[in-house]
């Protein structure tokens, strides 16, 4: 544990849907200085995302769905382009990417690489994402993909060429860290070419 931090207080403020909590600690500047912090932190969990990939079409499964907090940011349309992926709710990583493409793509992949691990929001949320990429071939579709029904979820499969991904990801169309970061991946990995 840090030394530099002590007195972590916790003050519940919601768990309607995940934890929001107020924390105060005591933070060692520097200088030496102990100085009173506040911050509000929430957890909703680990997460998984796996960006799908064809070599001999050239192509990756995206997916699109409605995302409030970007509507309630400037998102006109709230709809996002993003890899799959899900909160990991007592899975392992692996095999909570493998269940998300199958239930939010239609293709069950069977092997997946783990490239990196990352805190996407590390100011405010405790969420930890694991990152993967995963080959898959037109006979690993399985069914239609689009989510959960039980889970409200109103999911586009899309199967993109690649450079149009990266062109959509350069303009603005795709606008979610996690698939950023794994299309960069696949690009410096320079297997799409």
């Amino acid at each position: 544990m840090n030394p530099r931090i002590r007195n972590v207080r916790k003050l519940l403020l919601s768990d309607n849907w995940y934890t929001l909590n107020k924390v105060v600690f005591d933070y060692q500047m520097p200088d030496g200085q102990w100085v009173e912090q506040m911050r509000e932190s929430y957890d909703r969990g680990n997460g998984a995302a796996v960006l799908l990939y064809n070599l001999k079409k050239r192509t990756v499964i995206l997916i699109s769905q409605f995302r409030m907090p970007t509507y309630l940011n400037g998102n006109e349309s709230g709809m996002m382009i993003e890899a799959c992926a899900g909160l990991l709710d007592g899975d392992d990583p692996e095999t909570c990417v493998i269940k998300e493409a199958e239930e939010e793509s239609g293709f069950r992949v069977s092997k997946v690489e783990k490239i990196y691990e990352a805190y996407m929001s590390p100011g405010a949320v405790t969420e930890v994402v694991h990152l993967y990429i995963g080959e898959y071939e037109e006979s690993d579709r399985v069914g239609a993909g689009g989510g959960l029904e039980e889970e409200h979820e109103d999911i586009s499969v899309l199967e993109l060429d690649f450079d149009k991904a990266i062109e959509m990801m350069e303009n603005g169309k795709i606008r979610d860290a996690k698939t950023i970061i794994l299309l960069q991946h696949l690009r410096l990995l320079g297997l799409m070419r």
